[in-house]
């Protein structure tokens, strides 16, 4: 089975322009999330919309896709990027992709573990979508809306993602409910088959989709099915200056380990 990577990277944002050329560590953030993938997998790209991130990744070695402008989510600037890439396959006769991994271009530190993780879902040929999860470590963490969690069925396929803290543990404290019950927070990684990628990106934006601004809940509406790994390792990515400036000090830390 073959897999690529693709790093969706737009310059603009709301809460940090240019960040994917922010610097860390000597190197732009990017070129940091691309050396992380390709070293598990063979092949990535990033694709963009912007010229300055294009060139920048051509000129560290990298391989990037420019991309239109007006994409809605990072998953509808991936399909374009693969039916590019999918007909340059198709000129020179190599193989196309089996599976398509996608690693946000804020997230400097993924893992290995993580990223293989998300590979061995699709040993079962039932995985239409791939993503993982983490277990919450305080229950603060699980009232942020900010970090989604995901409810599986005893398959480990996701029945729901919500922004609200769910189940609902009844008859107890709300102090003590992460000691009745494992939630599972959302990391920001997917996975998909080449056909449900082409497939879940002609979708209209689904109710609950709009409800909680959750792309994936559109697939779920649709019925298409997310199988979840777990990991035990925390993302750490980067949405605004001070996050950068965390960023940079875990990263001083790592080098000094």
């Amino acid at each position: 089975m073959k897999f690529i990577g693709i790093i969706p990277a737009r310059f603009a944002s709301t809460r940090f322009p240019g960040k994917p050329l922010a610097m860390l560590g000597g190197k732009p953030v990017i070129q940091r999330v691309y050396e992380q993938v390709t070293s598990v997998l063979g092949e990535a790209y990033v694709a963009t919309d912007d010229e300055r991130i294009f060139q920048a990744v051509e000129a560290f070695g990298g391989h990037a896709v420019m991309t239109r402008t007006d994409h809605q989510s990072g998953t509808d600037r991936i399909e374009e990027a693969v039916e590019k890439l999918q007909a340059a396959s198709l000129k020179s006769q190599t193989s196309l992709p089996d599976v398509i991994i996608n690693v946000q271009g804020d997230e400097p530190f993924i893992q290995r573990s993580q990223i293989e993780t998300l590979m061995h879902l699709f040993d079962d040929p039932e995985t239409q979508i791939g993503t993982i999860g983490k277990p919450f470590d305080t229950m603060e963490a699980v009232e942020n809306p900010n970090s989604p969690k995901i409810v599986c069925d005893v398959r480990g396929y996701a029945l729901y993602f919500s922004r609200s803290v769910i189940p609902y543990i009844r008859g107890k404290e709300r102090s003590q409910w992460l000691q009745h019950f494992p939630f599972l927070k959302h990391l920001g990684l997917y996975a998909y088959r080449r056909e449900v990628l082409a497939e879940i990106t002609k979708l209209p934006q689904s109710p609950l989709e709009l409800a909680e601004s959750l792309e994936q809940l559109r697939w779920l509406q649709n019925g298409y099915r997310i199988k979840v790994g777990l990991t035990d390792v925390e993302t750490v990515g980067i949405d605004t200056p001070e996050d950068l400036e965390k960023a940079e000090a875990f990263l001083k830390k790592q080098l000094h380990e």
